[in-house]
């Protein structure tokens, strides 16, 4: 009994890894949609598409041929009762057919390596009419950088529609921020393949988006206990938006009036006093006076502009804003309590809660 049961468990080995098999496979399939690198909104990420799809081809071809014949060999050389138990027919030492199974797949590998390091070229070149913007990846939030109109923003950034836009990376190092620089990595699917953010070196990335939106993307490689929660946002305007962005962004932050539960809010950021850190230590908020400049934390002058916070992982909303203040550790696991890298919790009372969030409401 034992023997026909131990064989019933064997015969369902196989039912149910095809069943988890069939899991893994819809599962996978259940994705985020709108960071799907098949769905190219650019011809930066239209490249790529192309040389994807015939070499998914050859390798459905490979697979397909390869699983055929171990089934056939399954079947046809089979142990059978009347077996007199000789070996069936060895191939080893066939010329003829080593060849030919080393010569196929080196010409395959040939043939795909052409485009492909044709493409990489194409793809890095730089182009005509292009708008610059610097990308800093810190732990764990991207900073943005507009060099031809002197804008910072963090976690989401503006492009325009049509024309391409020429990421110039690096990672934040000793000489920007407190954290130590590691290898982060930029990707937007459906704009443009991943590149790495090294600190110490710049590397660049071509965008383009063929139509305006939101478009979805994140750190593809692994930086730290909170690398998950280190997401992109990229907003793409027809070009008049774009313009009145760039306006936008330009304009100092407003002055809250005195004696108003703002500008209290505004005193509090500028200086918390009692031994905590102030928050303009690590932010921004510009109101005109100098140049901006680049902080250890996001820039903070039109925060309300942004729909989202912390990594790009929030909605800006009000409640989202106050219980980031009172807790960030709660809202961003892991990271400052970790790693006592990013934004720390400075113990606020309720009243200081309320006049901070105000003034961050303030700000658009």
């Amino acid at each position: 009994m034992r023997e026909q049961s131990h064989t019933r468990r064997r015969r369902r080995t196989p039912v149910y890894l095809g069943v988890f098999a069939a899991a893994a496979v819809i599962l996978a399939a259940c994705g985020d949609a709108e960071q799907n690198a098949l769905d190219p909104a650019g011809p930066f990420a239209q490249a790529p598409h192309d040389l994807i799809i015939p070499v998914a081809w050859i390798a459905l071809a490979v697979f397909i041929f390869v699983q055929g014949l171990i089934i056939l060999s399954v079947v046809r050389f089979r142990t059978r009762k009347d077996d007199d138990g000789s070996l069936p027919k060895q191939i080893h030492g066939n010329t003829r057919l080593e060849v030919i199974w080393t010569v196929i797949p080196a010409v395959i590998l040939a043939v795909i390596a052409v485009p492909t390091v044709q493409g990489i070229f194409e793809v890095m070149e730089e182009p005509e009419d292009y708008l610059t913007v610097e990308v800093i990846g810190h732990r764990w939030w991207f900073e943005y950088y507009y060099p031809d109109y002197d804008i910072y923003t963090a976690n989401e950034f503006a492009i325009p529609t049509d024309r391409p836009v020429r990421l110039e990376m690096t990672a934040a190092d000793l000489a920007r921020s407190p954290d130590l620089g590691v290898i982060h990595s930029f990707w937007v699917p459906r704009l443009a393949g991943k590149q790495d953010l090294v600190p110490g070196q710049t590397t660049f990335l071509n965008i383009q988006a063929d139509e305006p939106g939101r478009y979805l993307g994140q750190c593809a490689e692994y930086c730290g206990v909170s690398h998950a929660n280190m997401r992109i946002r990229v907003e793409a305007y027809e070009e008049a938006d774009f313009d009145a962005w760039v306006e936008a962004q330009t304009q100092p932050a407003a002055v809250p009036a005195d004696g108003t539960v703002e500008a209290e809010g505004r005193d509090l950021f500028l200086e918390l006093g009692d031994g905590r850190l102030a928050c303009a230590s690590c932010h921004q908020v510009w109101e005109g006076d100098g140049d901006r400049a680049p902080q250890q934390g996001p820039d903070l002058t039109h925060l309300l502009s942004r729909e989202e916070f912390a990594g790009a992982i929030h909605d800006m909303t009000e409640e989202n804003l106050r219980e980031w203040l009172r807790d960030p550790d709660s809202m961003k696991p892991m990271q400052y309590e970790v790693n006592g890298i990013g934004m720390p919790n400075l113990d606020l009372t309720d009243d200081e809660l309320d006049a901070l969030v105000a003034y961050m409401l303030s700000l658009d």
